[in-house]
């Protein structure tokens, strides 16, 4: 798809292909570091660690329950274990092993959800994962992460390993612009201020943040300055930044690639609700499954274009 028309920005890999090679950069350095896979490792590009290290790499087949247990098993023997599927399958087929295996025990596992969102196309709605990021966040100790481009993934793949306790992390299937041209400043739970703006802001995360800095630019053309803020961990939310873009401009608009209740946009919402409330308007799929398709097509039929991130903020300012 391409998210990048109008902005500029060059196009970079897909942050599941960053995600393979931050994973094998990062089992390079630290022998604890494992990986498990549901047999699809081509796909979630756990094979690249798999090739340098087989035997820190496990591939369970298609059985997402084990694949968590298996992984909350070997977090317990002092293991850093990355396991990895499709998001879909992941928090939709092992989420009692999630809750009772992993989040329950706090256990320190790095779970990874790939093909994330409508964006993986004429894959279709089996595979669509809408409600990904809701089920994490409500998993306690889980600590959630969308990074934006292929340099933010391959900075927060060993933010996640140092952190101790476990971590849900969204990675896509399409290629993404490079938001982070010049490298990344990346800490869990502290948003990065793209650009300035006093009128309105655009809280985004995953591909959506390359989307609101093209809006962004557009309404800066129109006369009304946008701030964008990549809200790369949704799990604990920056509180500091979403609290001063609340005081500062007119509202927020929260752009995500996700389904309307419990992800980025819910967040959002209740903190401000709580700390300062303010007008919130939410650019994401809605209440409803999206069909098979192009992915820029999708896009714009689910109203996830800049156009739509457009019409939300002159709506606030």
């Amino acid at each position: 798809m391409n998210t990048s028309a109008g902005m500029g920005l060059k196009m970079g890999k897909a942050t599941r292909d960053a995600f393979g090679d931050a994973l094998l950069d990062l089992g390079k350095q630290n022998p604890r570091v494992v990986a498990l896979d549901g047999d699809l490792c081509n796909s979630t590009k756990t094979e690249i660690f798999g090739k340098e290290f087989p035997d820190r790499f496990f591939n369970v087949g298609i059985a997402e329950s084990n694949l968590v247990s298996m992984a909350g098993g070997l977090a317990s023997c002092g293991k850093i274990p990355f396991v990895a599927s499709f998001a879909a399958f992941m928090m939709c087929n092992a989420y009692d092993q999630l809750r009772m295996s992993v989040a329950f025990p706090n256990l320190n596992v790095k779970v990874v959800g790939s093909h994330g969102g409508i964006s993986i196309g004429e894959d279709g709605p089996s595979q669509m994962a809408i409600e990904d990021v809701a089920l994490a966040c409500a998993l306690p100790n889980f600590t959630v992460v969308v990074p934006a481009d292929e340099v933010a993934t391959h900075a927060a793949v060993p933010a996640l390993a140092e952190h101790v306790g476990p971590t849900y992390m969204r990675v896509g299937r399409p290629k993404v612009p490079i938001v982070y041209g010049n490298g990344c400043d990346f800490s869990l739970g502290k948003a990065n201020v793209l650009r300035d703006g006093g009128d309105v802001a655009i809280i985004a995360n995953g591909l959506m943040v390359a989307v609101a800095v093209e809006a962004a630019e557009a309404l800066r053309q129109r006369g009304i300055e946008a701030r964008v803020i990549d809200m790369h961990t949704v799990k604990p939310i920056d509180g500091d930044v979403l609290l001063a873009a609340a005081k500062e401009t007119k509202g927020l608009v929260v752009a995500e690639e996700h389904g309307h209740y419990g992800g980025l946009g819910s967040v959002v919402s209740q903190f401000v609700v709580e700390h300062h409330p303010c007008p919130v308007r939410h650019v994401n799929v809605g209440d409803q499954f999206a069909e098979s398709g192009d992915p820029q097509g999708l896009f714009e039929k689910y109203g996830l274009t800049a156009a739509d991130v457009i019409r939300a903020a002159q709506s606030l300012a």
